[in-house]
């Protein structure tokens, strides 16, 4: 499992999702050519992240789950170049990159952008630590 975290301190000099690489395996590597996405392929990309990371409270779609997923377009699945925005406290410098193909984004099962575009919605939290796996409502 590949992953980069260093608190934003390189906002200006790199920018990790964008890879060739990354953009193709969420555009291609889930879904079989022809066919139906593969559990293990998906699983790769949803509990196996959350499981490692320890946090069995998201990962998959189910009661008392946090719903967090993206809908995508495959077909329309676009990167842009990356462009450099001054939008940082102190007039700082990240990189930024936009992808079409992204119907919607849902937070905690709320839509918080549609089309690329943001709506007013805002259920994300700050998570410190392993979050448990939810208890099964009855």
């Amino acid at each position: 499992m590949l992953g980069l975290g260093d608190g934003g301190a390189h906002y200006g000099m790199i920018c990790d999702a964008a890879t060739r690489r990354s953009f193709w395996r969420i555009g291609h590597a889930i879904a079989n050519p022809g066919g139906s996405p593969s559990p293990r392929r998906f699983a790769n990309f949803t509990s196996v992240p959350a499981r490692v990371a320890g946090l069995a409270d998201r990962g998959r779609i189910a009661v008392g789950y946090k719903a967090d997923f993206n809908v995508i377009d495959h077909a329309g699945l676009r990167l842009h170049k990356p462009i450099i925005t001054y939008d940082l406290p102190a007039g700082g410098r990240r990189l930024d990159q936009t992808a079409e193909g992204y119907v919607a984004t849902v937070v905690s099962g709320e839509v918080i952008a549609e089309n690329g575009v943001p709506t007013a919605a805002r259920p994300g939290k700050l998570v410190r630590g392993r979050q448990p796996v939810p208890v099964p409502l009855r």
